[in-house]
């Protein structure tokens, strides 16, 4: 069964996600780091210096948001840093933030479906995604995508929440995921849907083993999977 943020709607989940975060854009970089206690800033810098010896040139950002994981690879010295995204509002606050820090010479954001990525095959060094994968309406779709647009030997990264699963640490965050942070997120972002939708998302994502499978089945090589902070998310990577 799919996850979808509005469970009366008849629209496809690609549509339902991109309204969704239109709808909270303007608070979603504060719910994030609030929500998280700040933990996210961690975890993007740890998925990002998994690109370090690879020194990328240019680099993809897939399901970027308002950029933040972008901002995180100007340390890696690109070229150019291009992200996509099906959310305008997410998208527009990003181009704002990248204008107010000087960056938008060199993060170009972008309207963009991530199963339909508008680039040739082979373009570049790099492909990340932090928090979206789990909300591709066809994953293997996206997946495919991101492989074909990575240059061979390029490396992808995928930072997506996970599971726990050791006492007594999963039963507390499944309190905390499943009760409380709905109840805040749905305050100060007004959608009562989205905040709902992430600990489902999260739940019917394939995560650990079950989602290096699916690298491996798409022709990734050298596929690993690091749980971070007790599982709550998963570091994720591939060579092509």
């Amino acid at each position: 069964m799919t996850v979808v943020p509005y469970k009366e709607d008849q629209a496809g989940k690609k549509q339902q996600v991109a309204r969704m975060f239109d709808s909270i854009s303007g608070n979603y970089d504060f719910l994030n780091h609030f929500l998280s206690l700040g933990i996210d800033i961690r975890w993007r810098k740890k998925a990002i210096n998994l690109l370090a010896d690879g020194k990328p040139k240019v680099i993809l950002d897939v399901a970027t948001g308002t950029g933040d994981f972008a901002v995180e690879t100007l340390k890696l010295n690109p070229e150019q840093v291009i992200g996509v995204d099906i959310s305008e509002g997410m998208l527009e606050v990003g181009r704002k933030k990248m204008k107010t820090r000087g960056y938008e010479h060199t993060i170009d954001l972008r309207l963009g479906d991530s199963e339909n990525l508008p680039f040739e095959e082979n373009k570049f060094d790099a492909v990340i995604v932090a928090f979206g994968v789990r909300n591709f309406e066809n994953l293997e779709k996206g997946l495919s995508e991101m492989h074909r647009v990575l240059k061979p030997g390029g490396r992808m990264v995928v930072l997506e929440f996970s599971k726990p699963r050791a006492f007594p640490f999963k039963q507390l965050y499944n309190f905390y995921f499943n009760f409380i942070l709905p109840k805040i997120g749905r305050l100060i972002s007004r959608d009562p849907a989205a905040y709902t939708y992430l600990p489902e998302s999260v739940q019917a994502f394939p995560d650990g083993d079950d989602f290096t499978s699916i690298l491996k089945r798409l022709g990734f090589n050298q596929t690993s999977c690091k749980p971070l902070t007790f599982g709550i998310s998963s570091l994720y990577t591939g060579i092509k």
